[in-house]
């Protein structure tokens, strides 16, 4: 690992993925590396090769990414930023294609399901394919008029492809929240719209212990914004809690708060400090 700065920032998915758009849109002084898998973003960032990584964590539509909590508390990197990105999802098509030529639209599952009203309304079947940007790709390389790809516009510039209907996304508030992570953990930031601090625990094997655990923090006023637990190690019996919490561990009735999680539970990670993404509010 080294600590010289490299100017990139990592993610999962082929150039034009809405990853690449975060990037962009988050850190446009960056160079964005693509990487096949979340696991090789986040090593890519541990080896040094890029500073930081842009991890999808949920979707307002969709739900929680899968795979992403769980590899966390694992990464050895830390949570230093978040990001709101609209989704837009456009219709791209080979370039000269009209929107009455297309017959089958092609994307990942997610993207078609965010899509049903529009597709049926013009009689388009579609196709599943292995995420959005590859699916740019694929329908660029085969130059069919009939067929189109679900996908950023950003897709359309890398790979060519004219964009034949705009915003075609059934629900107008589609937003992904993505985490940004760094090698190193900075907790001296304040951040103007209020700050984030994220953890995972587990608590311990007593009766309420969960209920006890979370009564810290309403009775200090400390909102938290998530709290979603999965099963860890394979095991039933193994639960794993991933939170979101506003403020920082040095305000007060943080620290109260976390004072009183700490009796309750077997074991607590801090994955981040970070200042809130004014998009949140």
């Amino acid at each position: 690992m080294t600590n010289r700065k490299t100017g990139r920032i990592a993610f999962q998915g082929e150039p034009g993925a809405y990853s690449h758009q975060a990037c962009r849109e988050t850190y446009p002084e960056m160079e964005a590396l693509p990487c096949k898998t979340f696991e090789d973003a986040i090593e890519t960032v541990r080896k040094g090769t890029a500073d930081l990584a842009m991890l999808p964590v949920e979707n307002s539509t969709y739900g929680r990414v899968a795979d992403i909590h769980r590899l966390l508390p694992e990464s050895g990197l830390h949570i230093v930023g978040e990001a709101f990105v609209r989704v837009h999802i456009n219709l791209l098509g080979v370039r000269g294609a009209r929107l009455d030529q297309v017959k089958r639209a092609i994307s990942h599952t997610v993207l078609l399901g965010q899509c049903r009203g529009f597709l049926r309304e013009n009689g388009i079947d579609w196709i599943t394919g292995a995420d959005t940007a590859g699916s740019a790709h694929l329908v660029a390389e085969q130059g069919d008029p009939e067929e189109a790809a679900l996908a950023s516009e950003l897709s359309g510039e890398i790979y060519g492809l004219d964009v034949l209907a705009r915003h075609i996304e059934d629900h107008d508030r589609n937003t992904t929240r993505f985490l940004i992570m760094s090698r190193e953990l900075d907790l001296k930031r304040r951040g103007d719209a209020g700050m984030m601090t994220s953890f995972v625990f587990r608590v311990r094997n007593i009766p309420a212990a969960l209920y006890k655990a979370m009564g810290g923090f309403a009775t200090n006023g400390v909102n938290m914004t998530k709290l979603e637990s999965y099963m860890v190690d394979g095991s039933f019996k193994a639960t794993q809690f991933y939170a979101d919490i506003e403020g920082h561990p040095d305000d007060y009735n943080v620290r109260l708060a976390l004072e009183e999680l700490d009796y309750f539970t077997t074991d607590m990670t801090l994955l981040g400090v970070y200042p809130a993404d004014p998009k949140r509010h």
